[in-house]
C-alpha cells in the first residue's frame, strides 16, 4: 500500500516539474508553498488538476483522505485494521480467575503449536518420517533437564502420524516408572505388537519379539512407533535390559521406531560406546534449558486465549529472569506465575475496597521467594565454608554432569574429585579424605545428601537429598561460590 506521501504527490499537478520552476527565486517559492506562514487557514494544501489558472482563490474541497492531518487520515484508512484494545482482566470474576489458573497449570496442554522448541521438533519429526516412509526401523534419544519440554513435544509427534505416511503407523507409550519389573516392557511391547490372542508359550517376550522381527512371515506389517519415557528407570547392574531393547531395532525385519526420553543428558554418553559396538547406536536430541525470553513467551503464548492482561510486563520478566538463572525449568516458571495469582487474590480477599486489576512486580517476587528462598536455603547460608564447597560439588555434580549418584572417593565422577577441582580453582586449601568423609556425614545428617553402606569410605554411594536448585539460588550474587558452581565435571 503506498504511503500519504505518495500518494499526495501523484494526485497534485506538480508531480511533474515544469520549466519556469527552474528560475523561480526562493522568497518567491516561499511564498507559492503551501502550508507556510501566510497562507490562509483555509486554504488547500493539493489543487484540482481541472482548475482554471485564472479561477478564485476560495476553498477547494479534495477527498477526506487527502485533506486530513496524518494521524487522522491514518485512523480512517486503518482504523478498521488496528486491533481493539484488551479488555481489563478482572480479578474478582470467579471464572475469570479460574481461567487464568488453568492456563497456567503445568497439566494443561496448550492447544495451538508448541513455541520454543521448532529445531527439536523438526528433527524429530524428520527422523520418523523417514522411518516410516523406508519402513526401515531406527532408535533415537531425546534427553534435557526437566521442565524442558521433551515429553509434550514427543506427544505432539504422536499426535501428527496421520501425516507421516500412506499408512499410519501404531503408536505405543510406555512410563518406565509405572513398571513392576524393568523387563515388564517387552511384555507390554508383544501385547501391542501381536494382533491375535495371547497363546502358550514359553519362550519369554524378549525372545518372542526378536523371533517376530527376525522372520519376514512373523513380522508385522505395519509400523510401530515405541515412545518409551523416564528410559534411565531400565538401567540395570549389567544394562542388559537397555541394550536389548535397542538392539529390537536392528533386527532384519523389525518395524520398530524407538523414541526413548530420559533427564541425563550423559546417558548416551555412557552407553554410546557398548550401543555403537551392537550396530543400534541412537540419534540423540537434546532439549536445552529454557531461557527467560522463552520463557516470558511461553507463559505469554498460554495466556493468550483470555484476551486480557494478567501480568504487569516487569513482573513476567522478573519470573523469567530468575527462573532461567536457576534451572530454566518451564513447569517451575508455570508454578511461580500461578503463585503470584494466588498471592493478588489473597489481597483481594484481605483488601476488598482496593483495586487491583493486574498481578505486580511485589506479588511476583513474594511468589518467588516462597518457590526458592526456603529453610533449605537458609540452612545452606548457615553452613562452614568448606561444607557448602561440597554441596557446590554435589551441585555440578547432579544438575550440570546430569549425574543421579555418585561415589566419595571412587571410581570416576566422585564427589571428591570434584571438591579438590573446586578447592584448586578457588585457591583454597583442600581437606584431607578422612576430613572430606566426616564433613559428608554430617551433611548427611542434616539431611543434605543421603550415603550408602560400603565396607570402604570411598566406595559409598551419595545421592542428592535437596533440590540442586536451592543450592544455585543460596549462592546467587555471591562472586566466590558462583565461581564454584561453574565448574564442571
Amino acid at each position: 500500500m503506498p504511503t500519504l506521501r505518495s500518494a499526495t504527490a501523484n494526485a497534485s499537478p506538480m508531480g511533474t516539474p515544469l520549466p519556469a520552476e527552474t528560475s523561480t527565486p526562493r522568497s518567491v517559492k516561499r511564498r507559492l508553498t503551501p502550508g507556510r506562514a501566510g497562507e490562509s487557514p483555509g486554504a488547500s494544501r493539493h489543487t484540482s488538476p481541472h482548475r482554471h489558472p485564472h479561477a478564485s482563490t476560495g476553498p477547494v474541497h479534495v477527498p477526506k483522505m487527502l485533506s486530513a492531518s496524518p494521524k487522522s487520515s491514518r485512523k480512517r484508512l486503518y482504523g478498521d485494521f488496528v486491533a481493539a484494545e484488551k479488555p481489563k482482566w478482572n480479578p474478582r470474576d470467579a471464572a475469570q480467575m479460574r481461567a487464568v489458573k488453568e492456563a497456567l497449570h503445568v497439566a494443561t496442554v496448550p492447544s495451538s503449536e508448541l513455541v520454543c522448541r521448532d529445531n527439536e521438533l523438526r528433527r524429530v519429526l524428520e527422523f520418523c518420517e523417514a522411518c516410516v516412509e523406508q519402513e526401515k526401523a531406527g532408535s533415537l534419544y531425546v534427553c534435557g533437564c526437566p521442565g524442558t519440554g521433551k515429553t509434550l513435544s514427543i506427544n505432539k509427534i504422536k499426535d501428527s502420524l496421520v501425516c507421516w505416511g500412506n499408512e499410519t503407523p501404531d503408536a505405543l507409550t510406555i512410563n518406565c516408572t509405572n513398571l513392576a519389573n524393568t523387563s515388564d516392557i517387552f511384555g507390554k511391547m508383544l501385547e501391542t505388537f501381536q494382533n491375535r490372542k495371547k497363546g502358550r508359550n514359553k519362550l519369554s517376550p524378549l525372545h518372542q519379539l526378536q523371533s517376530m522381527f527376525s522372520n519376514k512371515d512373523s513380522a508385522p506389517r505395519r509400523m510401530m512407533l515405541v515412545i518409551v519415557d523416564e528410559i534411565d528407570y531400565l538401567i540395570t547392574r549389567d544394562r542388559a535390559v537397555l541394550h536389548d531393547l535397542f538392539m529390537l531395532t536392528t533386527c532384519p525385519f523389525s518395524r520398530c521406531i524407538l523414541i526413548g526420553i530420559a533427564n541425563a543428558i550423559d546417558l548416551a554418553d555412557r552407553f554410546l560406546p557398548k550401543l555403537e559396538s551392537l550396530n543400534c547406536k541412537p540419534l540423540v536430541v537434546t532439549f536445552r534449558a529454557y531461557s527467560k525470553d522463552q520463557i516470558s513467551d511461553i507463559v505469554k503464548h498460554r495466556l493468550k486465549v483470555l484476551e486480557y492482561d494478567v501480568f504487569e510486563p516487569l513482573a513476567l520478566e522478573f519470573c523469567a529472569r530468575k527462573v532461567a538463572a536457576a534451572s530454566g525449568d518451564m513447569r517451575k516458571a508455570l508454578g511461580v506465575c500461578r503463585s503470584a495469582v494466588e498471592v493478588l487474590e489473597a489481597r483481594l480477599h484481605d483488601f476488598p475496597d482496593k483495586e487491583l486489576r493486574i498481578v505486580t512486580f511485589d506479588h511476583m517476587d513474594i511468589a518467588l521467594s516462597k518457590a526458592f528462598k526456603s529453610a533449605v536455603v537458609d540452612s545452606i547460608l548457615c553452613l562452614p565454608q568448606h561444607q557448602q564447597m561440597v554441596l557446590c560439588a554435589l551441585a555440578n555434580t547432579f544438575q550440570h554432569c546430569k549425574k543421579k549418584a555418585t561415589t566419595l572417593g571412587e571410581p570416576c565422577f566422585q564427589l571428591n574429585k570434584s571438591y579438590i577441582e573446586i578447592c584448586r580453582s578457588t585457591q583454597v586449601p583442600a581437606l584431607g579424605m578422612i576430613e572430606f568423609s566426616n564433613m559428608c556425614m554430617v551433611l548427611s545428617d542434616q539431611g543434605f545428601m543421603k550415603l550408602g553402606q560400603s565396607k570402604e569410605d570411598k566406595l559409598r554411594r551419595v545421592t542428592l537429598h535437596i533440590d540442586s536448585s536451592d543450592i544455585t539460588f543460596a549462592f546467587k550474587g555471591n562472586r566466590f561460590f558462583q565461581k564454584c558452581l561453574e565448574q564442571r565435571c
